[in-house]
């Protein structure tokens, strides 16, 4: 069975604050471009790297929508939506893209699963 589809409007800060607002098929490919600075344009001049917030939707026109009407928030009403689910503005994206070391754990060891 194929994986549903999800769409992803979501919002981007830079360590000042400046906020940006899109949408996408796929976050974390997304976010890996803006936080290596491959989005040209505003992203990349004002270095915002980090994601504070999103949400997801079956449907591209309802993400659509969604992104224009934060797009067309005032900024007061955009840090109250960041804020909701993200008081510390930590970057939700926070270790995207890093490699991965798996360790096997000796069976002789006292951390070792059983069976």
């Amino acid at each position: 069975m194929a994986r549903e589809k999800r769409y992803h409007v979501y919002i981007m800060a830079s360590a000042g604050r400046v906020l940006y607002a899109g949408v996408t098929g796929s976050l974390m490919a997304r976010v890996l471009q803006h936080k290596a600075g491959e989005a040209a344009g505003f992203t990349k001049r004002y270095s915002i790297q980090r994601l504070v917030c999103y949400e997801t939707f079956r449907y591209i026109n309802n993400a659509i929508t969604r992104e224009k009407q934060i797009k067309g928030l005032r900024r007061e009403k955009k840090i109250s939506l960041i804020e909701a689910s993200n008081p510390a503005w930590e970057d939700l994206a926070l270790g995207w893209g890093t490699a991965v070391s798996l360790r096997i754990a000796d069976s002789s060891s006292p951390t070792a699963l059983s069976e």
